[in-house]
């Protein structure tokens, strides 16, 4: 699904159009962001492109949703 991810003074958060759905991420599973999951403040975990580091944001990317959560 596409997601746009974008960084404010609060942190990074994620919106989903089709959804019309913006949450907070609470969790991540690497520093750089890219290439592993996030977590949502409503509990979707969501799987991020492998991406540059340095990637500027905001960025529309396609991301998968990951069922059961993330360890």
């Amino acid at each position: 699904m596409k997601v746009m991810i974008r960084r404010d003074a609060r942190g990074l958060s994620v919106y989903v159009p089709r959804k019309d759905l913006e949450e907070p991420v609470v969790a991540q599973q690497s520093e750089a962001l890219w290439g592993g999951w996030v977590r949502l403040k409503n509990g979707w975990v969501l799987e991020l492109p492998e991406m540059d580091a340095e990637t500027r944001l905001p960025i529309t990317v396609n991301a998968r949703r990951l069922e059961g959560g993330a360890e």
